[in-house]
C-alpha cells in the first residue's frame, strides 16, 4: 500500500495553494503562512526558499502532471471518443484531489518568475495535444465540423474552472460528474 504521508514541504505547498485561493497570492505573506502551518517564519525557510517557490512548484507540478497525463492519452491506442472522455476524466480528478492548486494555476500564474516559461511552454504542450486529438476526431467525423479553437477553448474554459464549483460539492461523486460533462461537453444540451 502507497503511503500518503505528506512532507513538511508539500504541507506547506498546500497550504499556500489554500490560502492563495483565499486571500490571493499578492496578499499572501510567508508570515500569513507560517502561522497557518504553525511554525515560525524564519522555521518556513527551512522548507522553501521563497512565497514564488512555493508558488513554482504548485503550478509546475500539477501543469506536469497535466501535460503528461494527455500525452498518454492521445497516444493512447483508443477511440477519440474515449480520449475525449479520458481528457475530462483527467480534469475532474486532478481538480477534485487539488482544487486549490487548480485555483493557483488558473489565476496566479503570472506571477512566477523563473518557473513561468517552464508553465506556459508546458500549458502550450497540453493545448497541442488537445487540438491533435480534436484533428483527429474531425479526421474521423466523429466530431462536427467546427473550427478547432472554439472546441479546445470552450472545452478548457469548463474544465479549468471546476476548481471553482467542485469544493462546493461535499457529496460530489466523480463519476457522475465525469458522465455529465462529457454527455454535456461532447453531446451538447440539445435533445435534438
Amino acid at each position: 500500500m502507497k503511503s500518503t504521508t505528506l512532507t513538511r514541504k508539500q504541507e506547506i505547498c498546500i497550504t499556500a495553494a489554500r490560502l492563495f485561493k483565499q486571500k490571493g497570492y499578492s496578499a499572501v505573506t510567508m508570515r500569513d503562512l507560517a502561522a497557518e502551518v504553525g511554525v515560525k517564519a524564519a522555521s518556513l525557510y527551512n522548507h522553501i526558499a521563497s512565497k514564488e517557490e512555493i508558488l513554482n512548484e504548485v503550478i509546475v507540478n500539477i501543469a506536469e502532471s497535466f501535460t503528461e497525463g494527455i500525452q498518454d492519452i492521445r497516444l493512447a491506442d483508443t477511440k477519440v471518443a474515449e480520449k475525449l472522455e479520458a481528457v475530462i476524466a483527467q480534469h475532474v480528478h486532478l481538480t477534485a484531489d487539488n482544487p486549490y492548486g487548480m485555483a493557483s494555476l488558473n489565476n496566479d500564474w503570472m506571477h512566477l518568475g523563473e518557473g513561468k516559461e517552464k508553465y506556459l511552454a508546458l500549458r502550450s504542450s497540453y493545448e497541442q495535444h488537445f487540438r491533435e486529438i480534436i484533428k483527429e476526431g474531425k479526421a474521423q467525423n466523429v466530431l462536427k465540423d467546427i473550427d478547432e479553437e472554439i472546441i479546445l477553448f470552450s472545452t478548457l474554459g469548463t474544465l479549468r474552472n471546476l476548481y471553482l464549483w467542485i469544493p462546493k460539492k461535499a457529496d460530489l461523486q466523480r463519476s457522475k460528474l465525469i458522465d455529465s460533462l462529457c454527455e454535456t461537453l461532447l453531446n451538447g444540451v440539445k435533445t435534438a
